[in-house]
């Protein structure tokens, strides 16, 4: 039986401190059957669920690869994702941050290609992009691909499910023949295994099953509605099933606009995601969301897959998915790292083969309890009362600062308890910080007032 303790694999001392340092205290099942197989340079498909730990299995082969004197590209990380691809990159510095010198660049849209390309310029060790933007900046020559030794294709399938096959093939030809290839994929339709044959040498393949419970750790629900009568189900539904985390999925971004527009006017506290977010607007909501700063997010799909949100307790399939797979992605959010959560589904009269397909994958049979009466008084806004406030700072990563110099700032000399500051996320430009409700305001006065790292910065509540 292969060991799940981190200090049993042959990688660096500073990778193994700063995994003990994260308080990882074992490998998950993909993690321990595939950094040992990357570790030796072979080509690999891992087939795993969203959240199974897939970004650390083949980010610690990479860091324990990288040689920090060659200041070109020598780990390429393919997401179709600009969100997926910024929290790759987000979990790679947070496990080479003992790599002195490492340079990690995100290539995706909604971010200057400009400022991409003079980073590119002045050196990178490992970039993290979608691959309309890698293509792009390939295409115009901006990037220097000799020194290639690691490809990982992230999501596969959903690459393909969006439509980037022409670009993958286009960026394979561009390539070192000579590299290692991994493919990670929650699923294996034909069209991965192409993919597989077509760029991938004698591949070990990694299949990962669903724990036994895990499905059984998401109750779910689903209640029947008409089309008319849907927005006032999905109200009675956040009545029914009060949380102080809630994701509610459509299929229109125009959908859910009018979602969001509607919980906001009942004085509740709720974000929107979808495609057509500045990324700086997307990376702020779901940096509320995260933080607890935000109890309630209206998404496309685009959020559901490849985002690490912990105690998600409710997930709310307003519209159904149009792939019986995403159902699957979506109400895996919940429930995870053995905490149990809450799946809804509202269903029309047509849908009952679509639930019957998602019963079938999912293993798990669907429960139809009563609705009960719909509340005259609106949502109860005071059951979805954010825990924290979300603090923004005009500085980041380009400007030097770290967490700890955010951290320092805010409890040094009769500051804030620790316990009263949550996440703190550095972007490049910008960054957030969550302090709790009641803290806030003696936060935000000792931020505009004072220095981070001897400099001022411009402070801002986000709403």
């Amino acid at each position: 039986m292969k060991s799940l303790d981190f200090s049993s694999l042959e990688i660096a001392p500073e990778l193994i401190a700063v995994v003990k340092e994260l308080g990882y205290e074992q490998m998950t099942p993909i993690q321990a059957e595939a950094i040992p197989y990357l570790l030796t340079g072979k080509d690999l498909i891992g087939q795993s669920k969203t959240g199974s730990g897939k970004t650390a299995a083949f980010a610690l082969p990479i860091l324990n690869k990288i040689d920090l004197e060659i200041e070109n590209i020598q780990a390429l990380v393919i997401c179709p994702t600009r969100e997926l691809a910024n929290q790759v990159v987000t979990e790679m510095r947070k496990l080479g941050r003992k790599h002195e010198g490492l340079k990690i660049l995100a290539l995706t849209g909604g971010q200057s290609g400009r400022e991409q390309a003079q980073s590119l310029e002045k050196g990178v060790h490992i970039a993290v992009g979608t691959p309309g933007r890698i293509l792009d900046h390939i295409t115009r020559e901006r990037i220097e691909l000799g020194d290639l030794q690691v490809l990982v294709l992230d999501e596969a399938d959903k690459m393909l499910e969006m439509g980037f096959e022409q670009e993958i093939k286009a960026l394979m030809k561009e390539l070192p023949v000579k590299r290692q290839t991994a493919l990670f994929s929650a699923t294996f339709p034909e069209g991965i295994q192409s993919l597989s044959r077509s760029y991938q040498r004698n591949p070990m393949k990694i299949i990962v099953e669903e724990a036994e419970g895990q499905s059984a750790s998401i109750q779910q629900v689903v209640y029947d509605t008409e089309p008319e009568h849907k927005l006032e189900t999905l109200m009675r539904v956040l009545q029914q099933h009060p949380s102080k985390s809630t994701i509610i999925f459509c299929n229109m971004k125009n959908t859910v606009n009018e979602i969001a527009e509607a919980i906001a006017e009942r004085d509740v506290v709720v974000g929107s995601l979808h495609g057509d977010l500045e990324q700086r607007d997307r990376d702020r909501v779901m940096t509320m969301f995260r933080n607890g700063s935000l109890p309630i997010l209206v998404a496309t799909d685009v959020a559901a897959r490849g985002l690490d949100i912990e105690n998600l307790e409710l997930v709310v399939n307003y519209d159904l998915p149009n792939q019986t797979e995403t159902y699957v992605h979506r109400i895996g959010r919940t429930g995870r790292a053995g905490k149990s959560g809450t799946s809804v589904t509202l269903a029309g009269p047509r849908d009952t083969m679509k639930l019957l397909e998602f019963e079938k994958l999912t293993g798990g049979a669907f429960e139809r309890p009563t609705l009960g009466f719909k509340n005259q008084l609106g949502l109860n806004k005071f059951a979805f009362q954010p825990t924290m406030q979300t603090i923004g700072i005009s500085g980041g990563r380009k400007d030097k600062l770290r967490p700890g110099d955010i951290l320092g700032a805010l409890t040094g000399s009769d500051g804030l308890k620790g316990s009263d500051v949550g996440k703190i996320e550095v972007h490049d430009r910008y960054a957030y910080v969550a302090v709790a409700q009641g803290a806030a305001k003696d936060a935000f006065e000792r931020l505009r007032n004072g220095k981070i790292k001897g400099q001022k910065f411009q402070i801002k509540i986000m709403k």
